[in-house]
């Protein structure tokens, strides 16, 4: 019984670690997963017994071992699922550079902490800028549907996608967008041009990604559109960035 539970929590570790992370599914609680049962006594019978402490004992713990082998099972049975859903799930989420590599003058500011060339406080900058001529064509980043396309404060003309998953791309400063809310739009479509709309200084794009929210680094989801060497050779640009052309 030993080995048996041993055995299930190396499983249910792999689980919430590598299955449902790869698939951005929350870990199952451990009060789920460790739950007891309550209710009328379920061992009065092995009372009167010898060895009536060691049945009880055994008793509970092929009890407990029994739920959490449902409650695992339910788990696979949620990542065959996501398993069989990955393929709207790959074509969904941000996976390549929405403005084409040979068509970029430079990379502006990078994800982090800079000076914000306006307001010249210290400030998050949450996305990347992508320097390009003015009218330079913007595609989006993965399958998804627009949810704004309108003028937003400091970001200008901007557009924001939702690729569900959690993803959400957002394109700012704009010279026009050429997308409306509601609508779908695939992977590599154009959504808009390069402009240099709201607190911009010049024509570039401020791309972000964010999931659940929160905004993470752009470059990280390069890989479906850029050679090992482009994508080396991009990320070595990108932290080195030091002009400050961001919202």
């Amino acid at each position: 019984m030993t080995e048996a539970e041993h055995k299930l929590l190396a499983i249910e570790k792999h689980d919430d670690n590598v299955y449902r992370r790869i698939f951005q599914a929350n870990p199952i609680p451990e009060s789920v997963r460790k739950a007891g049962f309550g209710g009328t006594d379920r061992y009065k019978a092995y009372r009167g017994y010898e060895n009536a402490e060691l049945l009880t004992n055994t008793a509970k713990r092929l009890d407990i071992l029994s739920k959490q082998l449902v409650v695992q099972s339910k788990s696979f049975d949620e990542i065959i699922d996501l398993v069989k859903d990955k393929e709207k799930m790959l074509a969904s989420i941000p996976a390549i550079q929405p403005i084409a590599l040979d068509q970029l003058t430079r990379f502006g500011s990078a994800f982090g902490y800079r000076i914000h060339p306006i307001y010249k406080i210290r400030k998050l900058h949450t996305g990347v800028d992508l320097t390009a001529p003015r009218g330079t064509p913007i595609h989006a980043a993965g399958n998804g549907v627009v949810v704004r396309a309108d003028w937003a404060g400091g970001y200008g003309n901007c557009v924001r996608i939702n690729h569900g998953y959690g993803y959400l791309t957002l394109y700012g400063h704009m010279d026009k967008y050429i997308v409306k809310p509601g609508q779908k739009v695939k992977r590599g479509d154009i959504i808009g041009y390069v402009g240099s709309t709201g607190l911009s200084t010049s024509p570039h794009l401020h791309y972000e990604v964010r999931i659940n929210g929160k905004p993470v680094n752009p470059v990280n989801f390069y890989y479906n559109d850029l050679t090992d060497e482009e994508y080396d050779e991009m990320i070595k640009m990108s932290s080195t960035a030091t002009t400050h052309i961001f919202e």
